[in-house]
């Protein structure tokens, strides 16, 4: 009996001992730990990449509809990580996309607005990039790059006072030096991070711990065009061991409460350290960054900053590494105190492939439309900004900001690449329409002010009404298209955007042929008039039918042609009307037709380029400069590939919108017999060849 009477006793003491531990109690994570010298740290940088346009609009992405495509609210972002920022300041989060910040800024209070300007004053919260988008290097123009920077840099400086210090393009597929040196060095960068390269540059990269570099992306400009800049070992998530948190993911989560089941911090921590110890051992100096997000998370950032905080309790415990809340920038000034040495970089990251067969190439020619507009677009907006300047910038009636921010959303990495969905490339579009009908309105005001007011004093009451021909690449302007035979005039003014003299040719359709061309002084000007060709006005009328919904009017019968010589951010005006007795006129095209029976050549071209043509074989064979005295052979052929399908393959990959994965090369014969039409005149020449139903030159 004394020997069961011990053991009973034992399990009551043992038993008070253990409930006596693990009495339940609010729980209070030290997460005010900074760097710890001597130490390997790791930099938890808390981050969402929101996509300005995919798979879903923008605005869409922004309210979180559509869901039956991708479950993403950026709203639910903003809306629920300020809260958790301000629930403990020593947690930190980085911000990029203004297109979605702007629009969640305009809807909050003075009181929230208030509180996010000393999140952002405390370091809390930090702008990263800082344009309306994260955008594109391959397909965009450097001026668009450009302005949408300054766009998302503008409101940033006029809201919180503060410019961002960071280059952070983690998406595009690929990378270039103008962005290194252009977007980078010289916006005032210090620091430059990103994605996407090539996975075999990766693995070669990871051997030498060369990640991190200093990058000088322009060789003319030297050291001045050089940051510091480092892609991830992994693209921009977390690493591996199974870090992600948002509330529907799979991976395990700090489970600290000793009374529940699954306890695991030892086995956490551990995966941790494992962690960040692996990413060490390719990394230079005793710093290394966790990118703890991805594509549209934090929409419930309480399960991500949660577990973060335990982590860097626990791991800070554990005392192997030291865990931090952290920003690029501050990760960046570590680097910089390291007084390390770093490899130089002075090239592209392009091509992108993240595998065999898997060059990310496709995109520099999907939706080429779409690339189209948006070039066509920017010189517009460019134009009319300058115009708009000249005339005094209106706040409440029509101006450029629609266009300007169209076109900032359309150098993302999802817009003009062709690589969204068919249904957002339209909303693309559709912006780009609606700023354009904004900006004619600016333009055709400011040429009327500019035209009919020519001292410094200022518009007046304008009377002038300038129309502008937006489709003459379908042969189709209204406004030219009229009758000069009941002495009606035409003016046409001419702006030159570009900061140097532009002698062009210009080229409007006209209902007749009996007309003259006069400069601003009355002079006649020599002008030629150009049959257009049939299949150019199919394509008139199918597209006038498709934009106004209405078949055009009389057809016109002529281009008409004439020289122009415009000043430097000036305009020039010319007058068409009719043909007066006595008065000079246009000149109508000569045209000759070259069959292939004909074994003859054919010179075309004014002045000093000429292009030769074999009519047996139906293209050109030689071009000649006679100002530099060189002649070259040409060699022209159409072809096409077809696309490779992968789907079977033992590591599928097919071509795509993001892949060029060619399957062979086919080559287009024409269908019979393929004439020259020339035609010639005072100003121009031109051949006109069609190849078969569908390829016209």
């Amino acid at each position: 009996m004394m020997t069961l009477k011990g053991l009973l006793l034992y399990y009551v003491i043992a038993f008070i001992a253990i409930t006596s531990c693990v009495q339940a109690k609010y729980r209070v994570y030290n997460t005010s730990q900074g760097i710890v010298p001597g130490k390997l740290n790791v930099h938890l940088v808390a981050h969402t990449h929101d996509d300005v346009g995919w798979l879903k609009t923008v605005d869409q992405y922004y309210v979180g509809s559509n869901n039956s495509i991708q479950g993403a609210c950026v709203q639910n972002v903003l809306d629920s990580v300020i809260p958790e920022l301000l629930a403990d300041k020593n947690r930190k989060f980085i911000y990029v996309e203004q297109a979605f910040f702007q629009r969640w800024w305009d809807e909050q209070s003075e009181a929230m607005q208030h509180e996010v300007k000393q999140l952002v004053g405390s370091g809390q919260l930090e702008f990263i990039n800082g344009g309306m988008c994260m955008h594109d290097e391959a397909v965009t123009h450097y001026i668009d790059m450009i302005d949408q920077t300054t766009l998302g840099h503008r409101f940033i400086k006029n809201e919180f006072g503060v410019t961002p210090r960071i280059g952070w393009q983690i998406d595009p597929f690929g990378h270039s030096a103008v962005q290194a040196y252009l977007l980078g060095s010289e916006v005032g960068f210090d620091s430059f991070f990103y994605g996407r390269i090539d996975y075999q540059d990766r693995a070669k990269r990871k051997n030498e711990k060369s990640l991190e570099v200093v990058w000088q992306g322009s060789r003319s400009l030297g050291s001045s065009a050089q940051i510091f800049a480092g892609a991830f070992p992994e693209n921009y998530e977390p690493p591996p061991g199974g870090f992600y948190f948002e509330v529907n993911d799979k991976y395990p989560i700090i489970q600290d409460n000793i009374k529940l089941f699954d306890y695991n911090v030892q086995d956490r921590v551990n995966d941790f350290v494992a962690a960040a110890i692996s990413q060490a051992n390719i990394t230079r100096t005793n710093h290394i960054m966790w990118t703890m997000g991805t594509d549209f998370k934090y929409q419930y950032a309480r399960t991500w900053f949660r577990q973060l905080d335990k982590f860097i309790h626990y791991v800070n415990m554990d005392g192997r590494v030291n865990a931090l809340y952290s920003t690029p920038s501050i990760y960046t000034d570590a680097k910089y105190a390291s007084n390390e040495s770093w490899p130089l970089k002075t090239d592209d990251f392009f091509p992108y492939a993240d595998r065999a067969h898997a060059y990310w190439t496709g995109y520099f020619s999907s939706r080429p439309a779409l690339k189209r507009y948006v070039k066509v677009m920017s010189g517009y907006y460019l134009a009319a900004r300058q115009l708009e300047f000249y005339i005094g910038r209106s706040e409440t009636g029509h101006n450029t900001d629609s266009l300007a921010d169209a076109l900032a959303i359309a150098q993302h990495h999802d817009a003009v690449t062709g690589t969204e969905k068919q249904h957002v490339a339209n909303d693309y579009a559709k912006r780009l329409a609606i700023g354009y009908t904004e900006a004619e309105e600016v333009v055709a005001t400011a040429l009327a002010c500019l035209v009919d007011s020519p001292s410094d004093n200022g518009c007046g009451r304008s009377t002038t009404r300038f129309q502008q021909c937006p489709l003459l690449n379908i042969s189709y302007c209204p406004a030219s298209e009229i009758d000069f035979s009941n002495g009606k005039n035409l003016v046409i003014v001419i702006y030159n955007s570009l900061g140097w003299k532009r002698e062009d040719i210009i080229r409007i359709p006209v209902a007749n042929g009996d007309v003259t061309v006069f400069n601003s002084e009355g002079k006649i000007i020599e002008s030629q008039l150009v049959p257009p060709a049939d299949a150019f006005m199919d394509l008139r009328d199918y597209y006038v039918r498709a934009y106004l919904g209405r078949n055009p009017m009389v057809p016109p019968k002529y281009w008409l042609a004439f020289p122009v010589s415009v000043p430097p951010l000036g305009f020039s005006t010319y007058t068409i009307s009719s043909v007066k007795r006595g008065g000079g006129h246009s000149i109508r095209s000569s045209i000759q037709t070259f069959e292939s029976s004909d074994k003859s050549t054919v010179e075309v071209g004014q002045g000093n380029l000429k292009l030769i043509f074999s009519s047996d074989k139906s293209k050109p064979i030689n071009y000649i400069n006679n100002k530099s005295l060189v002649e070259e052979s040409v060699e022209q052929s159409y072809s096409f590939y077809p696309a490779y399908n992968g789907t079977n393959d033992k590591a599928p990959q097919n071509a795509g919108a993001y892949i060029f994965r060619p399957n062979g090369t086919f080559f287009i014969k024409s269908e019979g017999q393929v004439p020259l039409t020339v035609m010639r005149g005072p100003i121009l020449d031109e051949v006109h060849q069609k190849i078969n139903e569908w390829i016209y030159q």
